[in-house]
């Protein structure tokens, strides 16, 4: 058995944009455009590095953002990009028969499905796959939060020496953080580790979720819930604009509504709204069936009477006689 440490890029389309419109044969949040992996003995040492650029088939012009942040430009991906079923057969024998996956995150492997079943490609052999950043807060400081790769880097005293937003880079950082971990451990305790992560919202999915996605480049969070209310709130069965709900927010700026589609009922929308280092938001965007406990937990807060603040009373003045 070997680990497998996997790092992805991904494109997506401009809100709004006619790719952004483009009905696909199976929904995505992102287009892989880039693989990278290290190979990690079961002894945890490293053994050998995989990466890929992967031509786009449906958003074949990147994304300025993406294309600013990664590096990956569209000549690059025309002149070196490979098909994606070729790019998975490259990856598949490279990765070898007996292997555990390893990604910094909920994302990367998500993602990877969504394309293979966008291809017509089988992912059973994702199935025995962690999310690293659940072992490492379980065996560090036992957050329960999402951990940023560069603060894992620094709370474990390692220096970069790849670019970051890079498949490849962020790939071998991660193993250098895995190596230092007790995976077997790690693994054998996944389960409640997932069960201690932040209520699920950072990618581990509740019951009932059926669709996530990650939308960039808001200026501020009114235009946010507007593209969330408008036309990015897609019903996940036909994919047709949906009515949104009042809006409850929670922690962490996050807030939830229910969505209706005509024809098929009810959603839960529930969004975390994170600032980008650009200044604009990122909102991560999770939808649930109706009726998911999610969905449910929604509907009793909704009914909740709101607490209105109390008006302070004016203090009468009180004229002293002489």
């Amino acid at each position: 058995m070997q680990y497998i440490i996997l790092d992805m890029e991904w494109n997506q389309p401009w809100p709004g944009s006619h790719s952004a419109k483009k009905q696909l044969p199976s929904p995505i949040r992102g287009e892989i455009v880039q693989i990278g992996a290290v190979r990690m003995t079961a002894g945890q040492q490293l053994d050998g590095e995989f990466q890929i650029l992967i031509r786009p088939k449906y958003y074949k012009k990147m994304n300025r953002k993406v294309a600013s942040l990664t590096g990956i430009k569209d000549a690059a991906l025309k002149e070196h990009g490979v098909a994606f079923a070729e790019a998975m057969k490259q990856f598949r024998n490279w990765c070898g028969s007996d292997c555990v996956f390893l990604t910094w995150g909920f994302d990367d492997i998500t993602i990877l499905r969504e394309n293979l079943a966008l291809h017509g490609l089988d992912d059973a052999w994702t199935a025995r796959w962690y999310n690293a950043q659940l072992i490492f807060n379980a065996q560090t400081d036992g957050a329960t939060s999402q951990r940023a790769l560069k603060t894992a880097m620094e709370m474990m005293a390692i220096e970069p020496t790849r670019p970051a937003h890079d498949a490849l880079g962020d790939a071998y950082h991660t193993a250098l953080i895995c190596a230092r971990l007790r995976l077997a451990e790690g693994i054998a305790a996944y389960e409640q580790a997932l069960k201690s992560h932040e209520n699920g919202f950072h990618g581990a999915q509740l019951p009932g979720c059926i669709q996530r996605s990650v939308h960039h480049g808001y200026k501020d969070k009114t235009q946010a819930l507007g593209a969330m209310c408008g036309h990015e709130n897609p019903c996940p069965v036909c994919q047709r604009q949906m009515r949104s709900g009042k809006w409850l927010s929670q922690p962490g700026k996050r807030c939830m509504a229910m969505a209706v589609c005509e024809e098929h009922g009810e959603f839960l929308v529930r969004l975390r709204l994170t600032e980008e280092p650009d200044g604009t938001l990122r909102v991560s965007r999770l939808v649930y069936e109706g009726t998911s406990e999610a969905a449910e937990s929604y509907r009793k807060l909704l009914q909740q009477p709101r607490r209105r603040p109390r008006r302070r009373r004016a203090k009468a003045a009180v004229k002293l006689k002489e």
